[in-house]
């Protein structure tokens, strides 16, 4: 058994730093000592507050990491000890004072442990001299790649990103790189900056600027696609309001476990439009893929990274993630010694 430190929240929504008890490895685990993890801070929200359940509380938040490979299990071959590796979390129950922790892939810790044979969430090894703390928020970029790939966004297309979150940023920079005009919307002045950078062509603050005038005067003909990445049901039909005819419309966001959605069908209906349902990050050929791209400088991930946490600090940051209280967040890395 491996004793360590993760993150872990109650149902009172309390976060801390606490004490694990790790089982012992079977035979195709892998023991990872981490050494950066990255907050998503929709999904963990969601988690935190139970509009999506991985698990009975408490639960191991985190669930995308880099670290080195401590231990091997008796029948594991694909990795050896010493080796850098980026994976989606902790496979396995940790126990907190006898108490069962629901890992919800677990990788908010300073070890994690690892199963290699599962079909989507093993690990990999990690790119050499690439930057680990961008790598160990690599699953938001691979979920953008994910509704970029569904969507067949192609060289030429004009593609609609409404909202730059982590994940808009990761449509940002796919479809940039698919030789796209891309169009970032936020409210958020700092977001866009960072939609710049990642190589949005255009963006606009919808807390400052009309819209649809804008859209018009980037776009006449209308956009090709358009993405809503927000994840807030209540801006689903203004981004399908942007759509031209037969055009194409991507619920990126993750709208919650629990709750239903309702539109105007008749926005999407009379335009003849085709909708895709991108889930999760495309598991291994998106990973790697961004990965590739962070280890070659063509994306520069590093640049949504707006706080740096050591695994003391992490607990604070999350209750005032949860109260409203951290202000303009967008990338969140811990950093496990």
């Amino acid at each position: 058994m491996t004793n360590t430190k993760a993150i872990v929240c109650t149902e009172d929504q309390n976060v801390a730093l606490a004490k694990l008890t790790l089982p012992v490895l079977r035979p195709k685990d892998i023991l990872v000592k981490n050494l950066y993890s990255g907050v998503s801070n929709g999904t963990e929200l969601m988690l935190i507050r139970n509009k999506v359940s991985w698990g009975p509380f408490p639960i191991w938040l985190g669930y995308q990491a880099v670290g080195i490979v401590e231990k091997l299990g008796s029948e594991v071959d694909e990795f050896k000890i010493g080796d850098k590796v980026y994976h989606r979390g902790c496979s396995v129950l940790a126990t907190m004072n006898g108490q069962s922790v629901s890992p919800t892939s677990g990788s908010h810790g300073a070890h994690s442990i690892v199963d290699t044979t599962s079909q989507k969430y093993n690990a990999a090894i990690l790119p050499k001299n690439i930057d680990e703390e961008a790598a160990s928020l690599f699953v938001l970029p691979s979920v953008g790649l994910n509704g970029v790939n569904l969507s067949g966004v192609k060289t030429g297309d004009i593609a609609v990103i409404q909202g730059a979150g982590l994940v808009g940023l990761g449509n940002v920079a796919a479809a940039k790189l698919r030789g796209a005009t891309v169009i970032a919307i936020d409210t958020q002045p700092n977001r866009l900056q960072v939609a710049k950078l990642l190589g949005a062509d255009y963006t606009i603050n919808a807390g400052q600027e009309d819209v649809p005038l804008r859209l018009t005067q980037l776009a006449p003909q209308g956009p090709d696609i358009v993405f809503e990445s927000t994840g807030l049901a209540q801006f689903i039909d203004t981004a399908l309001s942007y759509c031209k005819m037969y055009g194409k419309f991507v619920f990126q966001g993750d709208y919650g476990q629990f709750g239903q959605l309702s539109f105007k069908f008749y926005l999407a209906h009379e335009k003849l439009l085709t909708a895709y349902f991108p889930s999760d990050d495309g598991f291994q050929p998106c990973r790697k893929a961004v990965m590739d791209w962070i280890a070659a400088g063509a994306l520069k991930w590093g640049q949504v990274i707006t706080h740096r946490l050591s695994a003391e600090d992490a607990p604070a940051f999350y209750n005032a993630l949860n109260r409203g209280e951290t202000g303009n967040v967008l990338g969140a890395v811990i950093k496990w010694d």
